[in-house]
């Protein structure tokens, strides 16, 4: 399977689990969409440094798009945004996506028996 299959199914997994599974729905949320875009945005600047810089470099034949073969990783075409390949915007999004609705899922659970807020309460 490729990086770009792979990275499919990681969202299509995410999206099933927010919606059916813990029925979150989460990414029918506008605080959903407002917390990822500033996830997005570190994601983009830490990715497009590793990868404009080539510190991490991607098999041209695993991605979209080209860019190792010696040239100069485009900043935006050719399948990268920010340097970053697509796909690593996708396995972001799949990320993001289940650790939020996994900490809804288990908050409604009532993992948290006892839930406090500010500095901890020193008992003598």
């Amino acid at each position: 399977m490729t990086y770009t299959m792979l990275a499919v199914v990681g969202v299509l997994v995410a999206l099933v689990v927010d919606r059916w599974v813990y029925r979150t729905r989460l990414i029918q949320r506008i605080d959903f969409w407002l917390a990822y875009l500033i996830i997005g945005f570190f994601q983009l600047l830490t990715n497009g440094v590793l990868t404009g810089r080539q510190v991490v470099l991607y098999d041209d034949s695993a991605i979209v798009g080209a860019g190792n073969d010696g040239s100069e990783v485009p900043f935006l075409g050719r399948g990268r945004v920010g340097y970053a390949p697509v796909e690593d915007l996708l396995f972001g999004f799949a990320f993001v996506l289940l650790v939020l609705a996994t900490w809804v899922w288990l908050g409604r659970r009532g993992l948290q028996r006892d839930p406090r807020s500010g500095p901890p309460l020193w008992r003598s």
